[in-house]
This record gives C-alpha cells, sequence and structure tokens, in this order.
C-alpha cells in the first residue's frame, strides 16, 4: 500500500474548509485544521516505523505501543466526532484498542485515514450554533459545551501524538522528528 501524505501536507487532507476570509475566526475550521495536522502526523508516524512488529513493541516503562495508540485514537475520534457528532454508524469497542495486538500496519494506517475522513465529514457539518450546545453524552461524569469537548478531543490527540512519537524514538533509535505541529499546515491557503 502506497501512502503520500505528511504531516505538512495536512490542510489538503481536510478538503474545503470554510475561509470567511483574512483575520476572522472559524472555529470549527480551526478544529478541522488542527483534527487534520494531527491525524496526518499520526499517520506519518506509523510509517516511520521499519515494520508493524516495532509499532507494537512495548519497551520497559512505556504503557502503550503505539499500535494500541492508534487504535484508540481512531475508536475515540469516530465514536465522539464521527458518530455523535457527524451521525456516522460506528461503534465503538474501546476496551478492544487497548487489548488488540498485532494489526498490520497498513491496516492501522487504513483506519486513521477513516478517522481523518468522517472528522473532517463531522466538522464540515457542524453549525457552529451548536458548539455552545451540550455534547450529546456525558463524557466523565460531565455533560460539556461542545466546542469545549472538541478542544479537549484534540487535546486528547496531541497527547497521544506526543506519545506515540517518543515511543518510535526509543523503539527505532532514530531521533529524527516528523514535522509534527507545522504553523505552515494551518495557514490559509
Amino acid at each position: 500500500m502506497e501512502h503520500t501524505l505528511t504531516s505538512a501536507a495536512a490542510v489538503g487532507y481536510l478538503g474545503d474548509v470554510d475561509e470567511t476570509g483574512p483575520g476572522t475566526v472559524n472555529v470549527i475550521g480551526d478544529y478541522a485544521r488542527f483534527f487534520g495536522r494531527e491525524l496526518a502526523t499520526v499517520r506519518d508516524e506509523l510509517l516511520a516505523y521499519p515494520d508493524t512488529e516495532s509499532i507494537w513493541a512495548l519497551p520497559a516503562g512505556l504503557p502503550n505501543s503505539a499500535g494500541t495508540l492508534a487504535l484508540h485514537i481512531a475508536g475515540n475520534l469516530r465514536w465522539f466526532i464521527g458518530a455523535q457528532l457527524g451521525g456516522s454508524d460506528y461503534r465503538r469497542n474501546r476496551d478492544a484498542e487497548f487489548a488488540l495486538r498485532g494489526t498490520d500496519r497498513d491496516e492501522l494506517v487504513r483506519q486513521i485515514e477513516a478517522t481523518a475522513d468522517e472528522v473532517a465529514r463531522a466538522l464540515a457539518t457542524l453549525e457552529e450554533s451548536r458548539l455552545d450546545e451540550p455534547f450529546p453524552l456525558e463524557v466523565g461524569g460531565v455533560r460539556l459545551p461542545t466546542g469545549r469537548f472538541i478542544g479537549h478531543l484534540a487535546v486528547h490527540l496531541a497527547y497521544h501524538l506526543g506519545q506515540m512519537d517518543f515511543h518510535r524514538r526509543i523503539v527505532t533509535g532514530v531521533n529524527k522528528p516528523l514535522g509534527a505541529l507545522a504553523p505552515s499546515a494551518l495557514a490559509d491557503r
């Protein structure tokens, strides 16, 4: 399977992001850019491993492999954004996200790509007025405004992406950044 997307190309991964003009704030469009950039980097992280086995390595002291993190990222975003906000038919199995082992790298990449697609589609149809409304589900004993919960999901994704980056560096011995958090991926086209 050939993969050509890079973190720097994340904006293109999003499809059309509504632009309202220079200096204006488009909160949902910004969220879409953040998720697109970070999910492109998750994909790049997976592709930077030499093989599937190293993705699943679990050195002492690390709580999760990159494979587990990829499954968790996909499940989390497909459920909370794809299904709850976008109306997809995705059904989450959180326990499996942490129990499965050995999923092939190409399958993990496919799941991240499907996640990016679902997130982009859901955010493209989300009305800005919904950001102040309660998120459809109570999570962790609270029901946050939708905009705040989407922000939480973005931070959660970035946290796990950082874990993946350190995992890759430890497992492969390659201390090379992949261009994560490139501001150019957030620039207007």
